[in-house]
């Protein structure tokens, strides 16, 4: 499927019609090179603007083509959306579990704290994307299923250390979510202000998780009065 953009279209006037030479060259596309430049920008669309504040009409125009373009190649706003979401998704958690190479911890906490914020820098508005309330339904699920991926991966290095020292490795998903839910919060904040440097911003998030970690009670109690 090829697709023609006239930039200059003539009118069927004989009169007013340009010769060949003043003719403005037709944009064309392939099926393929359509489909990516409408997801290319139905992705910065989202990114400003959100689902509900996109419009058919603004990416075809933005692309060049009519609306029954979007519609043939995506099925409408939906299906464009649920296919830059889930792009977004499975290149941050590619990023994540690929990050996780070093055999110590703390090093692993440091590897998988600088993936999400060389995500947060390097695909801004895909994430813009990711942290925003899905109104359709994706095939790898929502933002907090995609944690959920990723503290999978942690809850494995987790477990080992648990159960190396003592503690009861039933316990680390709970641990696992709540570090790599604390990662993904600092990281929607420092996506706005992006102070301090994103080396400072790690080695604080390490910091607070290792030395948490490694000052862990094996049995922690509630010191308040509440105990249910």
């Amino acid at each position: 499927m090829i697709d023609d953009v006239a930039t200059d279209p003539s009118t069927s006037s004989e009169k007013s019609r340009p010769s060949p030479s003043r003719r403005t060259r037709r944009v064309r596309m392939t099926g393929k090179e359509r489909r990516e430049q409408l997801l290319d920008i139905g992705r910065a669309l989202f990114a400003d603007k959100g689902f509900e504040g996109t419009s058919v009409e603004e990416i075809a125009a933005r692309a060049g083509v009519s609306k029954p373009v979007v519609y043939e190649h995506f099925g409408g706003k939906e299906g464009l959306y649920a296919v830059v979401v889930d792009r977004e998704m499975r290149q941050l958690l590619d990023m994540v579990t690929g990050a996780l190479t070093a055999g110590h911890p703390r090093e692993l906490l440091e590897q998988a704290a600088f993936a999400l914020l060389d995500y947060i820098e390097s695909y801004t508005d895909g994430f813009r994307i990711l942290v925003r309330d899905s109104p359709v339904a994706q095939s790898t699920g929502t933002f907090a299923s995609l944690i959920s991926d990723i503290a999978t991966q942690v809850e494995d290095i987790l477990g080992l250390e648990f159960k190396a020292r003592g503690f009861d490795p039933k316990l680390a998903p709970l641990y696992a979510q709540a570090l790599v839910g604390m990662v993904a919060l600092t990281g929607q904040w420092w996506l706005d202000v992006r102070k301090p440097k994103k080396a400072e911003v790690a080695a604080h998030l390490v910091n607070l998780c290792w030395h948490g970690l490694e000052n862990l009670e094996a049995k922690p109690r509630l010191i308040g009065h509440r105990k249910s």
